[in-house]
């Protein structure tokens, strides 16, 4: 069977026979074209509101980061500052798209800062946690 399947703006066509896929043609999707709206009268502009400050960016202490794989919220901060983990130990949940996501530590080492408090929302390589 060919599936036409839109990503990102481009249309692909796939075909896809017992357990595998073909990509048989890739190109640009056409945007559809809106149509003319007539003018109405002009009214009176509602003052435009002030752009939300943007979040301050956390100093990050000496050592290295370990770094948020994925957006989300973090649910649990399962470590605090000066504790000594070990490789694989769960440092931080995060929740992405009703899962959670568990981050490890890297190596072994000690918890020089915790960076992400529970609730916060994340994007992908914010800093959690700092490892001396």
């Amino acid at each position: 069977m060919k599936y036409k399947v839109t990503l990102n703006g481009k249309v692909y066509e796939v075909e896809v026979e017992k357990g595998t896929a073909i990509l048989t043609d890739e190109y640009e999707a056409a945007m559809p074209v809106a149509a003319p709206v007539a003018a109405a009268p002009a009214a009176v502009a509602a003052p435009a509101a002030a752009p939300a400050a943007a979040a301050a960016p956390v100093a990050v202490g000496a050592g290295e980061p370990v770094n948020a794989p994925l957006p989300g919220i973090v649910v649990n901060v399962k470590v605090s500052a000066g504790q000594a983990v070990k490789k694989g130990d769960v440092l931080v949940i995060i929740e992405a798209m009703k899962m959670e996501n568990e981050v490890l530590a890297p190596r072994d080492g000690t918890v020089s800062q915790v960076v992400a408090a529970k609730g916060a929302n994340v994007e992908t390589g914010a800093p959690l946690v700092v490892l001396a």
